[in-house]
């Protein structure tokens, strides 16, 4: 049974592997409705959480809501905000994609009577994960990355194999 839907939003501090989170409740009038507001919301989270003096860099993917005309002209009326966003299909490139599924595999060994319980567990480990912060290090070398990429860019090139061992084995 489903209760609700939250939206958790989350930056990634590389250098300290700390996160500053908001989380939301849903649903909106209507999916995708308000979403920029509560991105702008978040946004000006991190502006208060983040020294003055430093610039912020932001990896978003191409949601629409990162894209927002209200969000654009808050990004101009802040300059520190350095939008970056990784191309279609590239979430992996953006670290904090990786703090997401470790969070994932924290809620689904649970079972949740209620949004609350389910915001209550989240906020929980947020909260010990800012504790004891862990920087994410990537580990692959860019050269292997790159290899890979071009081997997957030959293989949709060539197209799809054409054989299939079950329909050729004869009986």
């Amino acid at each position: 049974m489903r209760h609700g839907t939250l939206t958790l939003f989350a930056a990634l501090n590389y250098l300290e592997g700390k996160l500053i989170t908001r989380l939301a409740a849903r649903p909106r009038p209507s999916p995708g409705q308000a979403c920029h507001q509560e991105w702008l919301a978040f946004l000006k989270l991190i502006d208060q959480q983040t020294p003055a003096d430093l610039d912020i860099h932001i990896i978003a993917d191409n949601y629409a809501t990162h894209k927002h005309p209200q969000v654009k002209k808050w990004l101009e009326r802040h300059p520190r905000f350095r939008m970056h966003y990784t191309p279609t299909s590239s979430s992996w490139m953006n670290l904090v994609e990786r703090f997401f599924g470790d969070l994932t595999a924290f809620i689904t060994e649970k079972s949740f009577a209620s949004t609350r319980e389910l915001a209550e567990a989240i906020i929980t480990f947020l909260a010990a994960r800012n504790e004891n912060p862990r920087r994410y290090v990537w580990r692959a070398k860019g050269e292997d990355v790159l290899r890979k990429i071009d081997a997957a860019r030959r293989a949709l090139a060539a197209g799809p194999v054409q054989s299939n061992s079950i329909l050729e084995t004869s009986h």
